[in-house]
């Protein structure tokens, strides 16, 4: 049984204070919720001050993004390093935002991923197309694309702690939805892949969430097929009692 993930990217919203307001008002809903493991991935300088929040509670705190090296004249840049001595365990590569507005390739998110093992990090790796793209009948190859690069030298050992999150662009932040067949098929592509370039166990065990305009509404019938492994939730995890209503879909 593969644990579902429902992890929060609250992307360049929330200060140190209203990150710390939304903790205070979600962690007494989700107390003793162990059926899933919950993660809160807010910006930079809200990180530490989540991590202490959530500290003891069973919810987890993670990064939106990080650069591949330890150090370096990056201005501007988060290295593992960083993250880990914070405290942070979890990070997202490779967002559709960060491919579309920050030219992020899937090389680059190669070369995150393999840093984020390194450093113990568990990896959220986002893939996805965009609506052209599904319009033209590419889905599954611009996956395919997306994880031969993402996982070039990476082991089944290594990957032992990855997620993907399969998120539609034309979903992300525009109200549409996947359907939960679109969703799960896309999902069973993913898996396939990962089978090839890793091997059937690993891709059995790896945790596929889904991304794109995740509610309240349409969680429990996205969560309920066999091939969705929880969601990576943009807008709707901002409010802490839609967020939280979410997590007990």
């Amino acid at each position: 049984m593969r644990k579902k993930l429902i992890a929060a990217n609250w992307k360049m919203f929330k200060t140190p204070a209203e990150a710390i307001a939304f903790t205070n008002i979600f962690l007494p809903l989700v107390q003793g919720h162990e059926r899933d493991e919950i993660v809160l991935c807010p910006p930079m300088t809200s990180l530490a001050y989540v991590i202490e929040a959530v500290k003891l509670t069973g919810v987890y705190a993670g990064a939106q993004n990080m650069h591949w090296l330890d150090e370096g004249p990056y201005t501007g840049e988060t290295s593992p390093i960083m993250l880990t001595h914070v405290g942070a365990t979890h990070v997202i590569l490779g967002h559709s935002e960060r491919r579309q507005y920050f030219n992020e390739t899937d090389e680059t998110v190669n070369l995150k991923l393999k840093s984020a093992i390194a450093h113990d990090l568990i990896p959220i790796v986002c893939v996805g197309e965009h609506l052209s793209e599904r319009e033209d009948g590419l889905t599954t190859a611009v996956l395919q694309r997306q994880i031969s690069i993402a996982l070039k030298d990476v082991t089944p050992a290594d990957a032992k702690t990855l997620v993907i999150a399969y998120e539609p662009v034309w979903a992300i932040g525009t109200g549409r939805t996947a359907t939960p067949e679109m969703a799960a098929d896309a999902h069973k592509t993913i898996r396939a892949e990962l089978a090839k370039y890793l091997d059937q166990a690993t891709a059995d065990a790896t945790r596929i969430l889904y991304g794109g305009s995740v509610k309240p509404e349409n969680a429990s019938a996205l969560c309920a097929l066999p091939e969705i492994d929880g969601a990576l939730v943009g807008g709707a995890s901002l409010d802490p009692q839609s967020f939280a209503k979410i997590v007990k879909y």
